[in-house]
């Protein structure tokens, strides 16, 4: 008998995402009013889209995250149970709101402002040991927007390991820039699922530490991405996960078994990107975890990243399994 009641325990962030389309790239201050053409109230945050699309997906998905106890922690809920997501374990705080989220769209292109609230305070020991016990997968987003969660992950991921459960993490980016702490982590992660920008700051600074004369890591300068890739996900393998990267309308990019293995991407018409690549998480975990090899499943996972970009949001659009399959 299987040991385990869900495919997949996603832990990281959640919060409504106001997302505003058509936004000028300069809003004008004093008190001037500008019109655009639409706005929406949508579940945000890496974690949440993440676990949506893979309930979607069809697999068995657990959540746990922080939020208030306020209208928009009920939303965040209330919208993930309406997706088939479990989240029985989620801590409810009473003393701290909600993490809030306004994201200014400009075609393929977003600003994003977050005011945190109860977002940094999600902890490892937030995350029920028997939860662990029951999961096939442990998956872990925003690493460096939770830095409470991110000093216990090395024990999470291990409670996870011992319990026969695979792991993966995507950081999404470090609003600190200095992408530090991950060198314990990354050999506990089965999967790391960076994007462009991220693997190389990851990587970079990863190198730097061991070779302290190079200097504090920065990131990436234009032009830069594609001449040092290959080197990154290398370094990131080196490290003991499997890097998958996400590289958008180049599809995705990984290094397994001593060899780079690309996917390139999709036709699309793009009305939003927002959540495009916890989409992308979302796809390649349910392929993985149905025993796709890996070339299949970042196929699905480019479907899975691109179909999600056909309506605003991060989980409006998010695609059936039959339709990332065909």
């Amino acid at each position: 008998m299987s040991r385990t009641t869900f495919d997949l325990l996603v832990v990281g962030d959640a919060n409504p995402d106001v997302i505003v389309t058509g936004a000028p790239r300069h809003p004008e201050f004093g008190q001037r009013e500008q019109l655009v053409p639409a706005a929406g109230l949508v579940l945000g945050g890496s974690g949440a889209i993440t676990a949506y699309g893979a309930a979607r997906l069809g697999l068995r998905t657990a959540f746990v995250g922080r939020v208030g106890d306020d209208p928009a922690g009920a939303f965040v809920l209330d919208a993930l149970r309406s997706g088939g997501v479990d989240v029985s374990a989620c801590v409810v705080g009473p003393d701290v709101p909600t993490a809030m989220t306004v994201v200014l769209v400009d075609g393929d292109d977003r600003a994003i402002l977050t005011a945190p609230g109860c977002l940094d305070r999600l902890a490892a020991d937030d995350v029920p040991p028997a939860l662990i016990e029951r999961a096939a997968h442990v998956h872990v987003s925003s690493y460096f927007l939770q830095p409470v969660l991110a000093a216990g992950l090395t024990g999470l991921f291990g409670l996870a390991r011992a319990a026969g459960a695979s792991t993966s993490l995507d950081t999404n980016d470090d609003p600190a820039g200095r992408w530090a702490g991950l060198a314990e982590v990354l050999p506990l992660t089965d999967v790391l699922l960076p994007n462009e920008a991220e693997a190389l700051s990851i990587a970079r600074t990863l190198t730097a530490a061991a070779t302290p004369a190079q200097g504090r890591a920065t990131r990436p300068q234009a032009g830069s991405r594609d001449g040092g890739l290959e080197r990154a996900v290398r370094e990131l393998a080196a490290r003991g996960t499997l890097p998958v990267v996400k590289r958008g309308e180049r599809g995705a990019l990984a290094f397994a078994d001593g060899a780079l293995v690309e996917t390139p991407a999709r036709p699309a018409t793009v009305v939003d990107a927002v959540g495009a690549g916890d989409s992308f998480n979302a796809g390649l975990l349910a392929a993985l975890l149905r025993g796709l090899p890996l070339r299949r499943s970042m196929a699905v996972a480019v479907a899975c990243g691109t179909l999600s970009t056909r309506a605003a949001g991060g989980t409006a659009a998010q695609p059936t399994w039959e339709e990332a399959t065909s």
